[in-house]
């Protein structure tokens, strides 16, 4: 069963699906401009040296989120390849 989590809890190259914002007024319109809507997929690229911000892939730009702007972001972390 997934578990909607923070976007800040996925780990670099893990894929997630927006499932909601819980940002309000301009933060959450910024996010939205950014793509983060619900049904997306995001990937998260990686971890800055110094572990904020992050940078994730969201319709094929890559944008960097600080911490208290990406826990706003809620999202099902996509189940992990068997394979890899």
């Amino acid at each position: 069963m997934k578990q909607t989590i923070p976007l800040t809890q996925i780990r670099p190259g893990r894929r997630a699906i927006v499932s909601g914002l819980s940002a309000e007024g301009g933060l959450r319109r910024r996010l939205q401009d950014l793509g983060l809507v619900e049904g997306r997929e995001v990937t998260c690229v990686e971890l800055s040296p110094l572990g904020d911000p992050t940078a994730y892939e969201i319709c094929g730009a890559v944008i960097a989120l600080r911490r208290e702007d990406s826990d706003t972001v809620l999202v099902l972390e996509e189940a992990a390849d068997a394979s890899a």
